[in-house]
């Protein structure tokens, strides 16, 4: 959801650090299972990262060294320019459609996650679509 390997790792140590106080203060109130309740918690991090992020200039690494072939970075550069274009998705956008296509989850579960009704999921995932397809028409 990230796009950045090491940031995330970063949120889901964090989450797991306030799912653990949480959990031994008796601040989980079971209303959801704990595995939707995880995701919940480190995908409202996500969540909260991608708004700081946006606020903030993003530095450039510049010592991405590989030997790499002409098909490999062909893949690359879309590979780029996609993660480019889900990093300018709202971050709601995003997360529910991270939850889907990369988690599998379904508009229920992702409803639980996000504290949403599965129309308000499925209405998100439709306007991220379409910003997608847009995005792609106008390359």
């Amino acid at each position: 959801m990230m796009g950045d390997q090491t940031e995330g790792e970063d949120i889901v140590q964090e989450a797991y650090v306030r799912a653990y106080e949480a959990l031994t203060s008796d601040r989980f109130d079971g209303r959801s299972s704990i595995a939707t309740w995880l995701y919940r918690v480190v995908t409202n991090g996500c969540i909260d990262a991608m708004r700081s992020r946006a606020r903030r200039p993003r530095a450039i690494d510049i010592h991405e060294n590989a030997i790499v072939t002409a098909s490999s970075v062909e893949a690359k550069l879309a590979l780029d320019e996609l993660g480019q274009w889900l990093n300018d998705l709202p971050p709601e956008q995003r997360a529910a459609l991270t939850l889907q296509a990369v988690e599998g989850l379904s508009s229920r579960e992702i409803g639980e996650i996000l504290d949403l009704t599965e129309g308000a999921v499925e209405q998100r995932l439709v306007r991220a679509r379409a910003t997608l397809r847009a995005r792609r028409s106008a390359s």
